[in-house]
């Protein structure tokens, strides 16, 4: 399965990449040659740590590289009115009348402690095109609850999250 970006997300994973390029790998592997020029290597925590962290740059430019090449683009023609990515959503879940706001955002922003939930998730998948008043099935596959849209409002910039770091 493809993760399913916007070009938003594609142009911050890229800025990611020229960064840590073009600033990131510099310093690391300047690290790496003044700690290989401490001694012996075996016993050299300074050496393996640098060699680490160069690992873990190199690692996290190969994955966003990756993302971007396999990454499904989509647009979000979602009304102002509707539910859909970058939209703030608060529902009241039907079993108990408790109601949670999240805003919807794609994979690689999800963060539910914060309030981010996925398009692709359940109940992203469940409330997206609906309109305040509507109500949705949300299926999790071991079960299914209702919810019903309160309010439907566009989430800014800074809720919006960042993306993520594996």
């Amino acid at each position: 399965m493809h993760n399913k970006l916007t070009k938003k997300d594609i142009e911050e994973m890229q800025k990611e990449i020229d960064y840590r390029k073009t600033v990131v790998r510099p310093q690391v592997l300047e690290e790496v040659k003044e700690t290989r020029a401490h001694g012996d290597l075996s016993e050299n925590f300074e050496y393996h740590e640098a060699k680490r962290v160069k690992n873990r740059n190199d690692s996290r430019i190969r994955f966003l590289e990756r993302m971007i090449k396999t990454a499904d683009i989509i647009e979000d023609n979602a009304a102002d009115d509707e539910a859909g990515i970058g939209k703030k959503v608060t529902v009241r879940f039907l079993d108990d009348g408790s109601e949670e706001t999240y805003t919807i955002v794609t994979t690689m922003r999800e963060d539910s402690l914060q309030g981010l939930i996925s398009v692709e998730s359940p109940l992203g998948r469940a409330v997206s095109r609906r309109r305040a008043g509507e109500q949705a099935e949300v299926n999790t596959g071991a079960s299914s609850f209702m919810v019903e849209i309160v309010r439907v409002e566009s989430a800014g910039e800074d809720e919006q999250g960042t993306l993520r770091n594996y």
